[in-house]
């Protein structure tokens, strides 16, 4: 018979796991090394059950760590040690393309939470995913896994509370930025250790048997809920067809076709009709990539109010044949494997648009629009930065699209700041500001992209990834399509030229890097936006009067008025 389990205490249990991951969120950002994870925010922290399924996250963090590469890695580590080979004080970590299906930095280290102190039962694990800054490789964008660095496969770091120095030796030695990466891992390892003790801790508290009947009614009203959310829709087959610019090695473009199929209380995602697996290194894994995009979208239309974890996902199929761009076999190259997730996302999310078109916003910009600034200093030290784009989310059925922020497949990821980019890098940022006219037209109209222009104060080579040139950000119930991003390089005294999936461009001192991000569709037919948010936005400037009188086919007078008819 189940352990009986009171309302309160329920509760206490279900926040205090969520309040232990974002303490511990808090603490990583505190204590890193490298602005990848202090400000950027490319890591997430969740929790899991004996059996390696999630049970709570952090509410920020990166979606597709917690969608499911934490739980993956702990299963792996499962299966190769056996629960009664993970003791207290152990610490595994895993970035196995096998495993989690995403690219090598993506390394989750995790440590087991035994009740009683430490010395009962194995009640669940505490893992933390970072994006390690540096693992080695020749080349970031390489033609198979084995070019892009250091591969882990479930191996102990730390083994009864006592660190393996072999370990720790390996990861230095493969690494060309040992001391941000190693300051990483100790802020990553604290994290393990802290949140663990603190799950012990709310364990200990109530009992074990409390606790893990608290877990089981949590992960069956996450059910619950979902399930109602799917009833909500008409039971049908829906579609959409999305595009990628290309694969990284050609400029053929890519489809990407999903069919989402609500049935009762059950939703299917079907990916039989993605582009095969490519050369270019913009593959994942069946859980990595499939079943990750999936659930991302599936939690985007279900809202935040619901928390993520596995029993959200209990209702939610999945049809992915092995050999596509997001069930590639562990040897292909996955070295921006992220690449094509948040079209995929945006697609899956577009195909329901007529089953919950309340829910349905115009598509956001959707591309990476990532730029890499590395190379030597004058010292001979080595630097290494990637800076994201932020651009416009699609508008909604209540309000315009927000933004700029990271895509769907980003979570909380921050803009690092100015400051400190120009304090660790040769360049010099000569402007940071709102793109006019990106947002798409509508009756809400689409989020913003930025404009941000770098001056290379210094020798050093850029890569940069973007897409969805070709295929702009599409529009939902009427709107209109926003801009696509685009990048421009001017060599010293020279035109801009057109630059967009570079692998390793030189640049020198005089040269300027412009990118501009792209925006976010709009919603609604734009004849209907009222008069009043067409001059709020000619007064903001988000809105050029060319744009406007195109768009929304008014009329602008002397003094900047916008109008319609006679």
């Amino acid at each position: 018979m189940p352990h009986s389990i009171d309302p309160i205490t329920l509760e206490v249990i279900r926040y205090g796991l969520v309040s232990i991951a974002n303490q511990i969120d808090a603490n990583i950002k505190r204590t890193a090394f490298s602005p990848y994870i202090y400000e950027y925010n490319d890591f997430a922290v969740g929790l899991t059950d004996a059996s390696g399924l999630l049970t709570a996250q952090c509410t920020g963090g990166m979606p597709p760590f917690v969608a499911d590469s934490v739980g993956m890695a702990v299963r792996d580590g499962l299966a190769i040690y056996g629960a009664d080979r993970l003791h207290h004080g152990d610490v595994v970590l895993c970035n196995h393309a096998a495993v989690q299906g995403q690219h090598l930095n993506n390394t989750v280290m995790y440590t087991p939470v035994h009740a009683d102190g430490g010395k009962g039962p194995l009640t669940g694990f505490f893992a933390i995913n970072v994006h390690w800054i540096d693992i080695g490789g020749s080349v970031p964008r390489s033609t198979d896994i084995f070019m892009e660095g250091l591969q882990l496969r479930s191996i102990k770091l730390w083994s009864r509370g006592e660190p393996i120095e072999e370990v720790y030796r390996i990861i230095e030695s493969n690494s060309r930025l040992p001391t941000q990466l190693l300051g990483d891992i100790a802020a990553q390892l604290a994290g393990c250790l802290l949140g663990r003790d603190q799950t012990i801790q709310l364990i200990d508290k109530y009992s074990a048997p409390v606790f893990n009947r608290a877990i089981e009614i949590i992960l069956d009203q996450s059910e619950a809920a979902a399930r109602a959310f799917i009833r909500s829709m008409p039971d049908g087959v829906y579609t959409h067809e999305a595009w990628l610019d290309n694969d990284r090695s050609s400029d053929t473009p890519l489809p990407l076709h999903v069919k989402v199929i609500v049935a009762g209380d059950e939703l299917t995602v079907d990916y039989s009709g993605l582009a095969e697996a490519v050369k270019g290194p913009i593959n994942s894994g069946w859980f990595g990539g499939g079943q990750t995009t999936a659930r991302v979208a599936f939690k985007y239309l279900l809202g935040a109010g619901e928390m993520a974890n596995e029993g959200t996902f209990r209702p939610v199929k999945l049809i992915l044949p092995m050999g596509k761009i997001l069930s590639a076999e562990a040897t292909a190259p996955m070295g921006n494997y992220s690449t094509p997730f948040p079209t995929v996302i945006d697609a899956v999310i577009k195909a329901l648009e007529k089953a919950a078109p309340e829910r349905v916003p115009g598509g956001h910009f959707g591309t990476h629009s990532g730029v890499r600034f590395y190379g030597k200093k004058s010292n001979g030290a080595w630097f290494d930065s990637h800076d994201s784009g932020h651009g416009g989310w699609g508008a909604c059925a209540t309000h315009d699209g927000s933004g700029p922020f990271r895509t769907m497949a980003h979570g909380d990821t921050r803009i690092i700041p100015l400051e400190l980019q120009e304090a660790v890098l040769p360049v010099r940022i000569k402007e940071f500001s709102l793109r006019p006219d990106s947002g798409g037209a509508g009756t809400f109209r689409g989020g913003l992209g930025f404009r941000k222009v770098y001056e290379i104060l210094a020798p050093c080579e850029i890569q940069t990834n973007l897409d969805r040139t070709k295929f702009p950000p599409w529009g939902a119930n009427g709107g209109g399509p926003a801009r696509p991003g685009r990048f421009t390089l001017a060599r010293a005294g020279g035109a801009d030229v057109p630059i967009g999936k570079e692998k390793g461009l030189k640049l020198a001192a005089g040269d300027i890097v412009s990118v501009e991000t792209g925006g976010g569709g709009g919603w609604g037919p734009a004849s209907e936006r009222p008069l009043e948010a067409i001059q709020r936005d000619l007064d903001a400037g988000y809105v050029t009067p060319s744009a406007a009188m195109h768009d929304y086919g008014v009329t602008i007078d002397a003094a900047g008025k916008a109008g319609r008819g006679a």
